[in-house]
């Protein structure tokens, strides 16, 4: 069978099951659950697709490689947080009590569901075009590569920062002045864990990509695939997520705003100043 109709299929098995779980628990954080875990699985399905094709290469298996860390990276720190204890993400029970019921309904099904069950089949289409695509690696493949690790381990370093200043949070009784994290990689960016999650999958697009050009393929076709469309989309929801949680934020703690002020969204980038102070 086709590779890309299998991974159609499973996720649309999978997709269908958060949904009726999300009905039968009133949870809504299923789809949260399977976020790092689906994706390695259709990245390995396109893998073995390739090889059962006779058209595997080291570059599709890299991808599986890459995929598979990402996965175990991101399920570690979402278990560690209790996301996989019945827990639902606030911001849905936020979001809950500003809808109708039927509205969120609505929304649970075409956007928690359809619309990120969608995305995360598409983040990972690049391995299709590099299982289409067999070639020798290339200085591109080990640029993309590195960059994918480095993003990597930044994402590592943002969630354990964090981690560890709600841990002292919680130690401090449930207050740490200014009530968010501002220090280590927080100084440059308000969310640089966001911002290396999607440059993860950024890298991921640039290594099918490379994989096109090094078949023949120009920059349309090659540089610039359909395939973008996945880490595109990505951006858009991350943005637009960013959003909402500041919102949210911005309402808890008055400092927000001057944080707000100072300090780059996503990207990292040296503070305007420094007028949050740092948590003691």
């Amino acid at each position: 069978m086709d590779a890309l109709l299998v991974v159609i299929v499973v996720a649309g098995v999978a997709s269908a099951l958060c949904w009726v779980l999300s009905l039968i628990t009133r949870d809504t954080s299923w789809v949260d659950r399977a976020w790092s875990i689906v994706p390695v699985v259709y990245v390995w399905i396109f893998v073995a697709g390739a090889f059962a094709d006779g058209r595997g290469s080291a570059r599709v298996v890299l991808m599986g490689v890459l995929a598979t860390a990402w996965g175990a990276r991101l399920t570690f720190n979402f278990a560690r947080k209790g996301g996989y204890t019945g827990m639902e993400d606030y911001r849905w029970a936020i979001l809950r009590q500003r809808m109708r019921p039927w509205q969120f309904q609505v929304f649970n099904v075409l956007f928690i569901v359809c619309y990120q069950m969608t995305l995360l089949v598409l983040i990972t289409l690049p391995a299709l075009v590099a299982a289409e695509h067999p070639s020798a690696l290339t200085v591109g493949d080990a640029v993309f590569i590195a960059a994918f690790l480095a993003f990597l381990v930044g994402e590592a370093i943002a969630d354990q920062q964090q981690w560890n200043f709600h841990q002292r949070k919680k130690q401090a009784g449930g207050t740490l002045a200014p009530g968010f994290a501002t220090d280590g990689l927080f100084r440059y960016s308000r969310h640089p864990n966001f911002f290396f999650e999607q440059a993860q999958w950024w890298a991921f697009y640039a290594i099918g990509a490379t994989a096109a050009v090094a078949s023949g393929a120009g920059v349309i076709g090659g540089v610039f695939n359909p395939t973008i469309v996945g880490a595109v989309l990505l951006t858009v929801l991350f943005i637009g997520s960013t959003i909402f949680t500041e919102s949210i934020t911005a309402s808890k703690y008055p400092a927000y705003a001057e944080y707000r002020r100072t300090t780059s969204m996503l990207v990292p980038w040296p503070p305007r100043s420094r007028a949050v102070a740092p948590q003691s």
